[in-house]
């Protein structure tokens, strides 16, 4: 059964930060794994995370610019982790078992936009490699943690412009990178429904949640020019009205993260602090979630598939 969607009344809302949304949380003696926790919402959401007691280990692609960003933060780790290269995914994963550690949350946030044509690994295409694949793979890698864990696969509204290619997942055969962006976002969301049907029983839930419009470095290839024709930046340079900071765009990761309100509604997608509303338009400056991001055959289909792929032992 795909997830209701329908607004349950958080208290919070699209200009709430990280920081609001865990007031009055003692995440004291949590651990807490948040890829791309060094830039951009990552870093906002780790900052956050870090304020309410969380211990947060960060697996990054450049771990001395990781560690850079993270210095002056306490209770952070950094260690070496390339979501395109399965290889890198297994021996983070091995190493974090090794630790005898568990993870109460894991936040899938790092995420590549707008890339050229350009195969990774076994020819995958890289939005689905880094923005789902690898995350796939890290957390059926990690597995054993995972009891009673959170885990929040951050999409967004892009997944309106792709449903997934189910015959040609990698764009052999014509390449648009609007169209692999929003596959991969479609992913997102439908690896957090089904991970939540495999899951639940044993107390691990998974969401997937719209951060919001912001401008990060997630935007660092798309010319100053196209970002202005999208209406994304006004014409000195600043971010259009409705856009969000990092702090505002971090809230509802943090918030399916961590609030109790949510322990009857995984696998739902989440937008603004709280349930998103069913789509109504084509409008992803408003946002809501399109059906083919829930359906919980899809979502099945494509767990099959990128454990096919990835040949990782997954969740069953």
């Amino acid at each position: 059964m795909a997830p209701t969607q329908r607004r349950i009344g958080s208290g919070f809302g699209a200009h709430s930060t990280a920081d609001d949304v865990l007031a009055g949380i003692d995440l004291s003696g949590r651990n807490v794994l948040i890829t791309g926790g060094y830039s951009g919402l990552g870093l906002a959401a780790t900052r956050a995370l870090v304020r309410a007691g969380a211990h947060v280990v960060v697996p990054a692609r450049r771990p001395g610019v990781a560690r850079d960003a993270l210095r002056d933060l306490p209770r952070t780790e950094v260690a070496e982790l390339d979501l395109a290269d399965l290889g890198s995914v297994r021996a983070f994963g091995d190493r974090f078992l090794e630790s005898g550690r568990g993870l109460d949350i894991v936040i899938g946030n790092a995420g590549v936009m707008a890339y050229p044509h350009r195969p990774v690994g076994p020819g995958w295409e890289a939005h689905l490699a880094v923005n789902h694949l690898g995350h796939f793979a890290l957390v059926n890698r990690l597995r054993p943690a995972l009891a009673g864990a959170r885990v929040v696969s951050v999409s967004s509204s892009g997944h309106f412009l792709s449903d997934i290619r189910w015959d040609d997942p990698h764009f052999r055969h014509g390449y648009d990178h609007w169209a692999a962006y929003g596959q991969s976002k479609t992913a997102n969301a439908l690896f957090a429904v089904h991970l939540d049907a495999l899951g639940a029983a044993d107390g691990l839930h998974a969401f997937a949640v719209h951060p919001g419009s912001i401008l990060t470095p997630l935007q660092r290839r798309i010319p100053h020019e196209e970002q202005l024709a999208q209406g994304w930046i006004t014409a000195d340079g600043r971010p259009a009205d409705g856009f969000k900071t990092p702090e505002q765009g971090a809230a509802t990761a943090v918030w399916a993260a961590t609030s109790p309100l949510l322990d009857a509604h995984g696998g739902a997608y989440c937008q603004d602090c709280d349930l998103a509303e069913p789509a109504t338009g084509d409008d992803m400056l408003i946002g809501g979630v399109k059906p083919w991001a829930l359906d919980p055959g899809s979502a099945a289909r494509l767990w099959r598939l990128s454990a096919d792929l990835t040949r990782e032992a997954a969740f069953s």
